[in-house]
């Protein structure tokens, strides 16, 4: 009787024939950083180069150039009025007409205001308007009127020299006298300014 041939065992701590040959590990236990085989390696990014989806827009891989952020446009890129200028009126003597005429000649300076700043931008009370406001809202008019001075030059992106908050030196104002004084030579100055950089140099009362 022959006895079955003696199969090849394997000694404790010895890897058998279907066993991972020496210092090769398991599958799945690979070292860090080494893939099995077939496996594409994961690609690294550069140092201090985040992954492409998480690039910040505008940069990464040059395909799109960084760009600035738009900041606020300059002030000529602002829509211009187009309309007729109006004229500068001297303030002294603005003042001197409205004493003699004992303030008949406010009615007249807010009509021509008004309706000189209403031909040239399109927008505003006009003359005849501001002119009946003046008569029946004599109060309500100074503020009407700084405000509007005021955005002739937020039109073209300046910040205004006055606003209607400027017709407080009128009233309240009017209780230290002054006040009233304050707030014309400060409106009817930022408006004279205004039509002179336009191209002005017309003076007239009227």
């Amino acid at each position: 009787m022959s006895t079955p041939e003696h199969e090849p065992s394997s000694s404790p701590g010895q890897p058998g024939p279907d066993q991972q040959g020496y210092g090769q590990q398991p599958y799945g236990q690979q070292p860090y950083g080494q893939q099995p085989y077939g496996q594409q390696p994961y690609e690294q990014q550069p140092h201090g180069q985040q992954p492409y989806e998480q690039q910040p827009y505008g940069q990464g891989d040059g395909t799109y150039p960084a760009q600035p952020m738009p900041g606020p446009p300059p002030w000529g890129q602002y829509s211009q009025p187009t309309g007729a200028l109006g004229t500068m009126r001297p303030t002294g003597m603005i003042i001197l007409l409205f004493f003699v005429t004992l303030g008949v000649w406010g009615f007249v300076y807010y009509f021509q205001t008004h309706e000189e700043m209403k031909r040239h931008t399109g927008e505003g009370l006009g003359g005849i308007i501001a002119l009946i406001i003046a008569v029946i809202f004599g109060i309500v008019s100074p503020f009407l009127l700084s405000n509007e001075v005021g955005r002739l030059y937020e039109r073209r992106g300046q910040a205004p020299p006055v606003t209607a908050l400027t017709a407080l030196w009128f009233f309240p104002g009017i209780f230290i006298l002054v006040g009233p004084f304050i707030w014309f030579v400060r409106t009817n100055n930022a408006l004279n300014e205004y039509w002179r950089s336009q191209g002005v140099t017309r003076t007239s009362l009227v």
